[in-house]
């Protein structure tokens, strides 16, 4: 995550007086770890591959990544390998499914069969005994099976760019399992048919995210201008703000400029602005929520008197570590509240699509004039809307993989490592301190290095004496 800053705001008064003021704002950023294990001229990186077996042993998942990126013309594809026991599966048949989910409610208050959760997306396939498909296999699903033996089957899963990003909402306090929002779940089962309803002793259930990064191309610079005139009064008081781009990285901090000239009899008594969230929840009808994540207001003594005019500078930095007690509030993902941030803004390519989203996040400046009247609804107020996301991480180029592959858009590395159990994040290695990468899957070119995979197993968790498995 990328963190950019900004100068300190100064306001000036004209008619022969002036003001210096500094609106007060945070900046928050981080750095990914880099393993080299020694000199990194001289030793190559393994691959890394997350695993998960089923209760009884008999089947386990192997996959690369867990997080798979919305390029908005198409989605990283989902990839991996499961190693069966043949003798334990004999004459049955192995599955494969991902689900996307919207859940609405607590799962303890699942009764009589009634679930709080909606099915955005759902996509399944054979994967033993193999289904005869003219599909070559990646890089990464070539090497484990070379690795596990002629036990180990690939499977590959193509998620339509129409499906929502991963959300989560902010759970109140004493909530415990899942988080309400939008899930994905990536299953592998034994059944006799696809339909059939697995059991935890012979499945395994792993979850991902779907994410989507900042794009290339911004949009142009948000600006406003709008008046307010009182009765029996022709002259205005007059509001015009800008912010300093379109398109904000988590952690940075946004600039907005306040000009305010006041032609009026009234005096503006203090000025407002804060960054709010809004979460439209398309289920069978669209709900919207707001919450301010981020506040100033000018100090004592900086009004704008009738015939003055003030030009001032603020800055904001909305950051979920200052909002921890809202709950409710749209975060990206299903990860813990330390370790993720605020929802980044949903981009629709689609407005017919709007339905399947599930949940759809914007964000908007508000600059409101508190103006001094004896008449209701005196104040002034203008709204300018803005992108916050997180940026591209810079890629490695792959020539191998990318030839390889069924889809070229698997040279692209995934988010940083982080937790593969449901609202709970843990380090995938089982508690020891292993240094991740931005790029998780790193092949190498020498078939002599195709042995040098590391594997990792999914973090679990236990919530009063009962696994919530990942």
């Amino acid at each position: 995550m990328n963190g950019g800053g900004g100068g300190s705001g100064g306001a000036n008064v004209s008619n022969g007086s002036s003001t210096n003021v500094t609106a007060a704002g945070s900046t928050g950023g981080g750095s990914a770890g880099d393993e080299t294990g020694g000199d990194a001229s001289s030793r190559r990186q393994a691959t890394r591959v997350f695993k998960k077996s089923s209760s009884n042993g008999k089947i386990t998942v192997y996959l690369g990544k867990r997080d798979f990126v919305d390029h908005v013309t198409h989605v990283d594809p989902i990839d991996g390998v499961v190693f069966i026991d043949p003798e334990y599966v004999k004459d049955r048949k192995v599955f494969g499914q991902v689900l996307a989910a919207f859940r609405y409610g607590r799962e303890d208050l699942d009764v009589l069969g009634l679930t709080f959760r909606k099915d955005l997306y759902l996509a399944h396939e054979q994967i033993y005994p193999p289904m005869q498909l003219d599909r070559p296999m990646t890089r990464l699903q070539e090497r484990l099976i070379k690795k596990l033996g002629p036990n180990a089957h690939p499977f590959y899963f193509e998620v339509p760019p129409y499906c929502p990003a991963s959300v989560s909402l902010q759970p109140a306090p004493g909530d415990v399992g899942k988080s309400c929002g939008v899930d994905y779940e990536l299953k592998a089962f034994v059944g006799e048919n696809v339909e059939d309803k697995p059991h935890k002793r012979n499945s395994v259930r792993l979850t991902i995210r779907k994410v989507m990064y900042a794009p290339s191309k911004v949009g142009e610079q948000p600006s406003i201008e709008v008046s307010k005139e009182f009765m029996m009064k022709p002259n205005k008081i007059h509001l015009e703000a800008t912010l300093d781009k379109e398109l904000y990285h988590h952690g940075e901090k946004i600039s907005v400029n306040v000009h305010v000239a006041n032609n009026s009899n009234r005096t503006v008594k203090k000025i407002k602005v804060c960054v709010r969230q809004f979460a439209d929840i398309c289920l069978f009808s669209t709900a919207q929520y707001k919450s301010v994540v981020a506040e100033i207001e000018s100090e004592d003594g900086c009004q704008v008197a009738p015939g003055f005019t003030l030009s001032k500078v603020f800055e904001l930095c909305p950051l979920l570590a200052n909002n921890k007690d809202k709950w409710g509030l749209a975060l990206d993902g299903q990860l813990k509240h330390e370790d993720t941030n605020l929802a980044s803004s949903t981009l629709i390519t689609n407005p017919a699509q709007r339905e399947s989203l599930g949940i759809m996040v914007h964000y908007k400046v508000k600059v409101k004039l508190l103006i001094s009247s004896p008449l209701l609804n005196g104040d002034l107020v203008a709204e300018l809307p803005f992108t916050l996301m997180h940026p591209k991480p810079e890629e490695e180029e792959h020539p191998l993989l990318g030839e390889r592959s069924p889809r070229a858009s698997l040279a692209g590395g995934g988010l940083p490592l982080v937790s593969m159990s449901d609202g709970e994040t843990e380090s995938a290695t089982g508690g020891q301190d292993v240094p991740t990468t931005t790029n998780l899957i790193q092949l190498d070119d020498d078939e002599a290095q195709d042995d040098d995979i590391i594997f990792e197993d999914f973090a679990r968790l236990r919530l009063k004496g009962a696994e919530t498995e990942a």
